[in-house]
């Protein structure tokens, strides 16, 4: 498939690509050049904070748990 770059350096998708891979309005893309040639692909949008976030216990406290991770036998 073919796309013409506007003057303003922009790009259309063409729909039978954007339907195939879905991509939607608003999508970021990240772009890259690999031996003379851009790649493209859907960028990662979570939050690598937020992946993490909540995977610990709520309940012990902090100091429980890593009290208990380090091997302390008083851990509660």
């Amino acid at each position: 498939m073919k796309t013409t770059i506007s003057e303003k350096g922009q790009i259309t998708v063409p729909k039978v690509l954007r339907d195939r891979l879905g991509i939607k309005q608003g999508q970021v893309l990240e772009l890259q050049e690999e031996n003379g040639r851009i790649i493209m692909t859907k960028a990662d949008e979570t939050d690598p904070v937020e992946r993490l976030y909540g995977i610990l216990p709520a309940d012990p406290t902090t100091d429980a748990f890593i009290a208990s991770v380090r091997g302390d036998p008083d851990a509660t």
